[in-house]
């Protein structure tokens, strides 16, 4: 498996892969698919990206991670989002992309990063607590557009 920098040629195939996880449900708050102009903007290139980083094995994108600004999180804080190939899940991808992640988000100057999790997302949550991540925030009353109630949990990991 080779960790690198997301760059725009990635992606076609990182759009692939959340609109993947996206049709699966249940372990992301996205509910609409994403072209790749859009994963671009929010994971690679657009304003808000501190870094964003891929994880490829056989030229197949098994997985991604990046860390970008919310304007409900302090200055210093950077929110997290991973997607992992459902068939990739607990095979060392999500670790090594969070290894590069720090180290790049550190580099971004970043002291915090978040990230929020469906509170039914069982997986995703284990995923964090395994890499260190805390509790700090709740949202137990956060609903789908289709009203399903699922809430969040806010957890933070400390660069510094």
């Amino acid at each position: 498996m080779i960790v690198r920098a997301a760059v725009r040629a990635d992606a076609a195939d990182m759009a692939d892969l959340v609109n993947q996880i996206i049709r699966i449900g249940g372990t992301t708050a996205h509910e609409d698919e994403m072209t790749p102009e859009q994963v671009a903007g929010y994971y690679i290139e657009g304003p808000d990206v501190f870094c964003g980083v891929v994880a490829v094995e056989d030229g197949r994108l098994i997985g991604f991670q990046s860390v970008g600004r919310h304007p409900a999180l302090p200055d210093g804080w950077g929110d997290i989002g991973t997607y992992v190939a459902p068939d990739m899940q607990r095979n060392g991808v999500g670790a090594a992309l969070f290894a590069a992640t720090c180290l790049a988000a550190r580099a971004a100057g970043l002291r915090v990063i978040n990230a929020t999790i469906r509170a039914d997302n069982v997986p995703g949550l284990a995923s964090y607590a395994r890499r260190g991540f805390v509790d700090y925030a709740l949202d137990p009353e956060y609903r789908l557009r289709d009203g399903r109630q699922v809430g969040r949990i806010s957890r933070r990991f400390d660069l510094v």
